[in-house]
């Protein structure tokens, strides 16, 4: 295809090639354990990366310590393989030195919530333009099987031979806590579920914060089967969509609703309809509907797959940039060197 210089002599943006799955993938070995969860995530990203129309070069991933955070080396883009529980904090300077790019933060319930815990809240309370995806298979899998931030209480581990006496971390309660404007929850094995999930944190401004149920087949297999097996899913998850009453079941015969201040499981029909059911709000003004959610657990609750909150705040990045801008126009643009020798100086001569 030949470009001609159009006659006012300015020449013409090149076609932007289509991109296709094949483009993310990259000519490393991917060292994950056979049926591990992991890949399923990998190829949902593979695949909605390129429905997003991002050039490859303008895509960033960065990731900590554990077997997610191997995810950089597998998709075709720039990526930054950092160190434990740090990953946030790089994806932070990545954005605010960049703010074009699109910066993924791909981290696991013990990287991002024990050693990493506190570099995860505060890139979200900052509200940071980036999407961190947090892989939660409620066990340390790169070490072998420890319990993790979110392994159930009583759980017997190698680190918790007669059971773990801690209570374990809600990923969803830490992300709305800090003051996330985009919360989510997906499954691996729900393929379609979980490429809708990724699209739409893809397409949020500010932090999006997805946590995706990720099975351990080796060191803690088997942990979300009693809701997540497709044979019994309808009848123990329920998705939630915006603007849906909360209804579920195989034959969308069970429903929410709100008895005082507590979320209760009905069954329609007798007097009981989708009328009186709650109906999902993903962007009310607070996050009460929200945080009922997050704590609906099985086997008391359904258990709930979808976007739980999203606000529009403005982002870090271009806060960070209106403040520069701010700076310049009053005190015009910097002189590093005069900074330097403003105060005192010596010369130290040999």
């Amino acid at each position: 295809m030949s470009l001609t210089t159009p006659k006012n002599g300015e020449i013409p943006e090149r076609p932007v090639a289509k991109l296709t799955r094949k483009d993310f993938i990259t000519d490393q070995e991917v060292r994950w354990c056979p049926g591990c969860g992991d890949y399923s995530i990998l190829a949902q990203m593979q695949k909605v990366l390129p429905e997003l129309g991002v050039p490859r070069e303008k895509i960033v991933f960065v990731s900590g310590i554990g077997c997610s955070s191997r995810f950089p080396y597998y998709v075709n883009t720039y990526g930054f393989h950092s160190i434990h529980g740090r990953a946030p904090a790089v994806a932070t300077g990545v954005k605010a030195s960049n703010p074009d790019l699109m910066v993924w933060v791909i981290t696991g319930d013990g990287d991002g919530l024990s050693i990493g815990g506190n570099h995860l809240i505060h890139a979200i309370r900052r509200n940071v333009d980036i999407n961190i995806v947090l892989f939660n298979n409620r066990i340390y899998g790169l070490t072998k099987g420890q319990y993790s931030p979110t392994s159930e209480f009583g759980k017997k581990t190698k680190s918790s031979p007669f059971g773990t006496i801690e209570s374990p971390l809600n990923p969803l309660d830490v992300a709305l806590s800090a003051q996330a404007t985009f919360v989510a929850r997906s499954l691996d094995i729900d393929t379609n579920h979980l490429s809708q999930t990724l699209a739409r944190a893809a397409q949020h401004k500010g932090t999006s914060f997805v946590e995706v149920y990720q099975n351990c087949n080796i060191f803690n297999d088997g942990a979300f089967d009693a809701f997540a097996e497709k044979k019994i899913r309808s009848d123990r998850m329920i998705a939630i969509e915006h603007g849906k009453p909360l209804v579920f079941g195989k034959d969308r015969n069970k429903g929410i609703r709100l008895n005082g201040l507590r979320p209760e499981v009905v069954d329609l029909g007798n007097s009981i309809t989708e009328a009186d059911l709650l109906v999902h709000d993903e962007k009310a003004p607070d996050k009460t509907l929200a945080y009922f959610l997050a704590h609906m657990e099985f086997p008391e609750f359904p258990v709930p797959m979808g976007v739980f909150y999203e606000s529009s705040q403005p982002s870090y990045e271009v806060l960070l940039e209106q403040q520069i801008e701010a700076a310049r126009r009053a005190k015009g643009h910097g002189d590093l060197d005069a900074l330097l020798r403003a105060g005192d100086t010596w010369t130290v001569e040999a």
